[in-house]
């Protein structure tokens, strides 16, 4: 079976059920699949055809789920945007992505307005399009279908490259980690921009015929809400989820007696987080992985989820990992080493970007740049990341995108981004800048260089101005040392 021939089998099968609970009412799998047929229709009228690429700047809804089987039926790529990002952004995806179309929310048309791209742009009414006749299936196996940006270490995003077989390798290995059957009902409220609320428990759980509950996005009372009402089996969280489902005052009350099962990931939970579940009688597993791998890589599944308390598990269904040392030879169990990663669900490589795909894949292995540790058991813990990225609620930041701000100032001489601890968002960028002789530049001044520029989620929630930056001998900037001092600079 195709990737893009998923859902019509399962409406072969069971037509009448259930594929999405949205708003309220149901899609059936048999009108899923005529949805998205008419959605491959209307693309190709279009022009949409195989290899092009199509864009989608869109809370969650049917139609995000539509747009990437449409592509697989075509051949088409289809590029995620996140809608947290700002529009500069969003014209660098679209420019470096080569997007033909973009199908968009409402929502969003007035930041568009900004942009000078000559790409057809359509609403996410395409039920209303008239499509024509259905194109034939021409979608194969090793075609790309999904482009997802992420933030690199040289200040702009690099697009991850999914083909149809590895993101069917993916759902397999979802499946395997969560333990899911037919019967179950995910609820998914992390964004599907995100290969995390996409690829984590939506695409496993369709790929097997159960039932998605899908919210647009997450609130921590609707979620609550809809865990009694719509009693799901197995949900996703991050950190900045769970925290909120935690202090909110319906968490102690709320009806968890239909889940049996929570997943976590993104970033290194904090143990705490998960014993609060836990205290209402809900393991919490966790998945780690990235955009480049999938992103199921390691599991720790619902049977070990207590006893193996905030590790991150073992190998996923079809997945090697090494630990590796500088020199690149395997570490014994209890040393830490890089974490690299095998698997049939990795990326094929960055969009035209052969010097970082270089980088990142070698003979076969993805570099992570995380540092982990195995136990004797086999178990995987994550300990900290040897890139210098900050996750702050579920989001990548990379400090050199905001470095890159900061030093087109000519206020600033020098400039570096670090992690600061945080209890929210786990952890939030800070500024640490040195000003040039006779500047006058204060914090609030320093702020308003990221207005309009990049997404309010990477923006510095804090600035420490000092007289120079701490460095090696080789003149690299030793974050390490400005993480430790943020309280005594501050």
């Amino acid at each position: 079976m195709t990737f893009a021939g998923l859902i019509a089998a399962h409406a072969s099968r069971t037509p009448d059920k259930p594929a999405l609970r949205w708003l309220g009412g149901d899609i059936t799998y048999a009108a899923l699949a005529a949805r998205i047929e008419r959605m491959a229709a209307a693309l190709a009228a279009r022009g949409i055809g195989r290899g092009d690429r199509v864009a989608v700047l869109a809370y969650n809804c049917p139609e995000y789920l539509e747009l990437l089987f449409a592509c697989a039926r075509l051949g088409a790529v289809l590029v995620t945007l996140n809608w947290r990002l700002a529009p500069p952004e969003w014209a660098y995806i679209l420019e470096h992505s080569g997007a033909k179309l973009l199908v968009h929310d409402e929502e969003f048309a007035t930041g568009l307005d900004t942009l000078k791209l000559r790409i057809m742009r359509a609403g996410l009414d395409v039920a209303a399009c008239k499509g024509g006749d259905v194109p034939p299936a021409a979608g194969q196996p090793d075609d790309p279908l999904l482009l997802v940006y992420t933030s690199g270490t040289t200040g702009k995003p690099k697009g991850a490259v999914h083909t149809q077989a590895t993101l069917a390798a993916n759902a397999a290995a979802g499946v395997e980690a969560h333990g899911l059957t037919a019967e179950d009902r995910i609820l998914t409220f992390l964004p599907m921009f995100h290969v995390g609320g996409l690829n984590n428990q939506t695409l496993p759980a369709l790929s097997l015929g159960a039932t998605v509950i899908l919210q647009q996005r997450f609130a921590p009372d609707a979620a609550l809400a809809a865990i009694e009402r719509e009693r799901p089996t197995i949900i996703l969280l991050v950190p900045a989820v769970m925290k909120a489902l935690i202090e909110h005052p319906r968490f102690a009350a709320t009806d968890f007696s239909s889940l049996r099962f929570a997943m976590a990931g993104s970033s290194v939970v904090p143990v705490e987080l998960i014993r609060a579940f836990h205290a209402r009688g809900l393991p919490v597993g966790q998945i780690y992985g990235s955009t480049e791998t999938g992103p199921v890589s390691i599991v720790l599944k619902r049977e070990d989820a207590i006893r193996k308390e905030g590790a991150c598990g073992v190998p996923a269904l079809g997945v090697q990992v090494r630990l590796v040392d500088d020199a690149g030879a395997e570490v014994a169990d209890g040393a830490s080493g890089e974490v690299l990663i095998r698997a049939p669900n990795l990326m094929t490589g960055y969009w035209q970007d052969e010097a970082a795909t270089r980088a990142a894949l070698v003979d076969g292995w993805y570099r992570t740049g995380d540092v982990g540790r195995r136990d004797g058991d086999g178990f995987y813990w994550v300990d900290e990341r040897k890139k210098d990225m900050i996750i702050s609620g579920g989001e990548n930041i990379y400090p050199a995108e905001l470095e890159a701000v900061l030093e087109a100032s000519p206020a600033i001489a020098e400039c570096a981004v670090v992690a600061r601890p945080d209890p929210k968002w786990g952890e939030v960028p800070v500024a640490v800048v040195v000003r040039r002789p006779g500047a006058a530049l204060e914090a609030p001044d320093v702020l308003a260089l990221f207005e309009g520029r990049l997404a309010r989620f990477k923006h510095p929630r804090g600035v420490v101005f000092v007289d120079s930056l701490p460095r090696n001998v080789m003149g690299k900037v030793l974050r390490y040392r400005l993480r430790e001092g943020l309280d005594r600079l501050s």
